[in-house]
Protein backbone atom coordinates (compact mmCIF):
# COMPACT_ATOMS: atom_id res chain seq x y z
CA UNK A 1 0.00 0.00 0.00
CA UNK A 2 1.21 3.54 -0.74
CA UNK A 3 1.00 4.58 2.95
CA UNK A 4 3.56 1.90 3.86
CA UNK A 5 5.92 3.14 1.15
CA UNK A 6 5.53 6.77 2.23
CA UNK A 7 6.08 5.82 5.89
CA UNK A 8 9.30 3.95 5.01
CA UNK A 9 10.57 6.83 2.85
CA UNK A 10 12.54 8.80 5.44
CA UNK A 11 15.54 11.15 5.29
CA UNK A 12 18.37 8.66 5.77
CA UNK A 13 21.77 10.18 6.51
CA UNK A 14 23.90 7.10 7.22
CA UNK A 15 24.47 4.36 4.67
CA UNK A 16 26.48 1.25 3.90
CA UNK A 17 28.90 3.16 1.69
CA UNK A 18 30.34 -0.01 0.18
CA UNK A 19 26.91 -1.03 -1.19
CA UNK A 20 27.12 0.04 -4.86
CA UNK A 21 24.24 1.60 -6.75
CA UNK A 22 24.57 0.85 -10.47
CA UNK A 23 24.12 3.71 -12.93
CA UNK A 24 21.15 1.84 -14.44
CA UNK A 25 19.40 1.99 -11.05
CA UNK A 26 19.94 5.76 -10.97
CA UNK A 27 18.57 6.01 -14.50
CA UNK A 28 15.47 4.04 -13.41
CA UNK A 29 14.95 6.53 -10.58
CA UNK A 30 15.31 9.47 -12.98
CA UNK A 31 12.67 7.85 -15.18
CA UNK A 32 10.26 8.13 -12.22
CA UNK A 33 11.14 11.82 -11.99
CA UNK A 34 10.64 12.21 -15.74
CA UNK A 35 7.08 10.94 -15.40
CA UNK A 36 6.26 13.43 -12.63
CA UNK A 37 3.82 16.30 -12.95
CA UNK A 38 5.38 19.58 -14.10
CA UNK A 39 3.96 23.12 -13.98
CA UNK A 40 2.58 23.96 -17.46
CA UNK A 41 4.31 20.69 -18.49
CA UNK A 42 7.50 22.70 -19.12
CA UNK A 43 9.69 19.87 -17.72
CA UNK A 44 12.67 22.13 -16.91
CA UNK A 45 14.46 19.69 -14.60
CA UNK A 46 17.73 17.98 -15.48
CA UNK A 47 19.78 15.57 -13.38
CA UNK A 48 23.46 14.88 -12.86
CA UNK A 49 24.23 11.36 -11.61
CA UNK A 50 27.18 10.15 -9.57
CA UNK A 51 28.04 6.69 -8.33
CA UNK A 52 31.84 6.93 -8.54
CA UNK A 53 33.91 7.37 -5.41
CA UNK A 54 35.92 10.39 -6.58
CA UNK A 55 32.93 12.41 -7.75
CA UNK A 56 30.94 11.34 -4.68
CA UNK A 57 33.72 12.76 -2.48
CA UNK A 58 33.54 16.10 -4.29
CA UNK A 59 29.76 16.28 -3.89
CA UNK A 60 29.88 15.16 -0.24
CA UNK A 61 32.35 17.94 0.61
CA UNK A 62 29.81 20.57 -0.52
CA UNK A 63 26.86 19.37 1.58
CA UNK A 64 25.74 20.20 5.12
CA UNK A 65 23.97 17.47 7.10
CA UNK A 66 21.18 17.43 9.72
CA UNK A 67 21.04 20.97 11.04
CA UNK A 68 19.22 19.96 14.24
CA UNK A 69 22.02 17.56 15.21
CA UNK A 70 24.51 20.20 16.36
CA UNK A 71 27.12 17.70 17.59
CA UNK A 72 27.13 15.68 14.35
CA UNK A 73 29.14 16.78 11.32
CA UNK A 74 27.59 14.32 8.91
CA UNK A 75 28.18 10.72 7.94
CA UNK A 76 31.58 9.27 8.75
CA UNK A 77 33.68 7.56 6.13
CA UNK A 78 32.08 4.18 5.46
CA UNK A 79 28.60 5.63 6.19
CA UNK A 80 28.46 8.11 3.34
CA UNK A 81 26.10 7.85 0.36
CA UNK A 82 27.17 5.55 -2.46
CA UNK A 83 25.39 7.69 -5.07
CA UNK A 84 24.01 11.16 -5.65
CA UNK A 85 21.50 12.81 -7.93
CA UNK A 86 21.98 16.54 -8.37
CA UNK A 87 18.64 18.10 -9.29
CA UNK A 88 19.05 21.01 -11.69
CA UNK A 89 16.76 23.61 -13.19
CA UNK A 90 17.43 24.42 -16.83
CA UNK A 91 17.03 28.20 -17.07
CA UNK A 92 16.88 28.00 -20.87
CA UNK A 93 13.53 26.23 -20.45
CA UNK A 94 12.20 28.20 -17.46
CA UNK A 95 13.41 30.57 -14.75
CA UNK A 96 10.79 29.30 -12.29
CA UNK A 97 10.80 25.68 -11.15
CA UNK A 98 7.72 25.94 -8.92
CA UNK A 99 7.28 22.71 -6.99
CA UNK A 100 8.49 20.49 -9.84
CA UNK A 101 11.70 19.49 -8.08
CA UNK A 102 9.85 18.54 -4.88
CA UNK A 103 7.42 16.32 -6.77
CA UNK A 104 10.15 14.70 -8.88
CA UNK A 105 12.44 14.17 -5.90
CA UNK A 106 9.72 12.53 -3.83
CA UNK A 107 9.10 10.12 -6.72
CA UNK A 108 12.84 9.35 -6.77
CA UNK A 109 12.87 8.71 -3.02
CA UNK A 110 9.74 6.53 -3.15
CA UNK A 111 11.32 4.51 -5.95
CA UNK A 112 14.55 4.17 -3.97
CA UNK A 113 12.60 2.89 -0.96
CA UNK A 114 10.80 0.34 -3.12
CA UNK A 115 14.25 -0.87 -4.30
CA UNK A 116 15.48 -1.34 -0.71
CA UNK A 117 17.51 1.88 -0.79
CA UNK A 118 17.13 5.12 1.11
CA UNK A 119 17.93 8.73 0.52
CA UNK A 120 17.97 12.26 1.76
CA UNK A 121 17.03 15.42 -0.08
CA UNK A 122 19.77 17.90 0.86
CA UNK A 123 19.05 21.59 0.41
CA UNK A 124 22.08 22.87 2.36
CA UNK A 125 24.49 22.86 -0.58
CA UNK A 126 27.48 25.07 -1.25
CA UNK A 127 26.08 25.77 -4.71
CA UNK A 128 28.72 28.18 -5.97
CA UNK A 129 31.56 25.82 -5.08
CA UNK A 130 29.78 22.69 -6.32
CA UNK A 131 29.03 24.41 -9.63
CA UNK A 132 32.73 25.21 -10.05
CA UNK A 133 33.85 21.72 -8.92
CA UNK A 134 31.59 20.04 -11.49
CA UNK A 135 32.19 22.56 -14.31
CA UNK A 136 28.44 23.03 -14.52
CA UNK A 137 27.27 25.32 -17.36
CA UNK A 138 25.61 28.57 -16.24
CA UNK A 139 22.21 27.59 -17.66
CA UNK A 140 21.72 25.04 -14.86
CA UNK A 141 20.62 26.11 -11.39
CA UNK A 142 21.43 23.65 -8.58
CA UNK A 143 18.11 23.12 -6.79
CA UNK A 144 19.18 20.41 -4.33
CA UNK A 145 21.07 17.14 -4.06
CA UNK A 146 19.62 13.69 -3.34
CA UNK A 147 21.99 11.42 -1.42
CA UNK A 148 21.31 7.71 -1.93
CA UNK A 149 22.48 4.44 -0.45
CA UNK A 150 21.59 1.32 1.48
CA UNK A 151 20.32 2.70 4.84
CA UNK A 152 22.49 2.02 7.88
CA UNK A 153 20.24 3.62 10.45
CA UNK A 154 16.86 3.08 12.03
CA UNK A 155 14.34 5.91 11.84
CA UNK A 156 11.26 6.07 14.06
CA UNK A 157 8.29 8.37 13.51
CA UNK A 158 6.60 9.62 16.66
CA UNK A 159 3.95 12.18 17.52
CA UNK A 160 5.05 15.69 18.45
CA UNK A 161 4.94 16.02 22.23
CA UNK A 162 3.02 18.56 24.32
CA UNK A 163 5.96 20.98 24.10
CA UNK A 164 5.44 21.22 20.31
CA UNK A 165 9.10 20.46 19.55
CA UNK A 166 9.45 19.23 15.94
CA UNK A 167 13.25 18.81 15.96
CA UNK A 168 14.47 15.36 15.01
CA UNK A 169 17.00 13.74 17.35
CA UNK A 170 19.04 10.60 17.97
CA UNK A 171 18.95 8.48 21.10
CA UNK A 172 21.98 6.84 22.73
CA UNK A 173 21.63 3.77 20.48
CA UNK A 174 21.73 5.97 17.35
CA UNK A 175 18.06 5.55 16.45
CA UNK A 176 16.86 8.65 14.62
CA UNK A 177 13.52 10.01 15.95
CA UNK A 178 11.31 12.20 13.76
CA UNK A 179 8.37 13.97 15.45
CA UNK A 180 5.31 14.48 13.24
CA UNK A 181 2.31 16.65 14.06
CA UNK A 182 -0.93 14.67 14.63
CA UNK A 183 -3.46 14.55 11.80
CA UNK A 184 -6.04 16.45 13.86
CA UNK A 185 -3.62 19.37 14.20
CA UNK A 186 -2.96 19.83 10.49
CA UNK A 187 -6.50 19.65 9.13
CA UNK A 188 -8.23 23.03 9.28
CA UNK A 189 -12.00 23.24 9.31
CA UNK A 190 -13.66 26.19 7.63
CA UNK A 191 -17.22 27.01 8.58
CA UNK A 192 -19.31 28.76 5.98
CA UNK A 193 -19.94 32.43 6.61
CA UNK A 194 -23.35 33.58 7.90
Amino acid sequence: MIKDLVTKTRSYRRFFEDHPIPIETLRDLIDLARLSASAANRQPLKYMLSNEKEMNAVIFSRLKWAGYLKDWGGPEEGERPSAYIIVLGDTEISTSFDCDHGIASQNILLGATEMGLGGCMVGAVERKHLRKDLHLPDQYEILHVIALGKPKEKIVIETVGPDGDIKYWRDVSGTHHVPKRPLEEIIIRCDKAD
